[in-house]
């Protein structure tokens, strides 16, 4: 086995000083110290969490938006049933579907004073949906105009 030899280095530091110093190759390695690997780590570590609940929270709207898309397809074809009708008129209903779903639709005569004297009428139609999820009450409504012949 061989030793390697220690140098002693002096340097000066002022007038007629001189500090001698023990100088080993081997004691001069370059490499992180544990104080700078820790606060690597802390950082590394809040980084982490906050990526896992930014993720977390897109999970939780893109469940959330499937819900409102299937909300609204059930509504509008709610809305495309009562629309063709072949008689439409004033009335007002609920419904409830066997998958949670609750349907109000209004059908209601708007702008009657100015549409009076003419051989239609305009009547405005409101389908409101309401379902349950994750015990939070959610809804939608749909709102749109027909005119349809005055009834006698």
């Amino acid at each position: 086995m061989k030793c390697k030899k220690i140098e002693m280095r002096t340097r000066k530091t002022g007038p007629g000083r001189k500090v001698t110093r023990n100088h080993n190759p081997l004691s001069s390695r370059n490499g992180f110290t544990l104080l700078e690997i820790l606060v690597a780590l802390a950082i590394l570590a809040t980084a982490v969490t906050i990526m896992f609940q930014l993720f977390s929270a897109s999970l939780r709207n893109i469940a959330v938006s499937e819900d409102v898309v299937a909300a609204s397809l059930k509504a509008e074809a709610k809305m495309r049933e009562v629309l063709s009708k072949e008689e439409l008129v004033v009335d007002s209903w609920e419904e409830q579907t066997d998958d949670g779903y609750r349907f109000v639709v209004n059908i209601t005569d708007t702008l009657q004073q100015k549409t009076d004297s003419l051989p239609m009428q305009l009547l405005q139609v409101d389908v409101a949906i309401t379902w349950t999820k994750n015990s939070k009450e959610r809804s939608l409504r749909l709102k749109t105009y027909k005119t349809v012949h005055r009834q006698a």
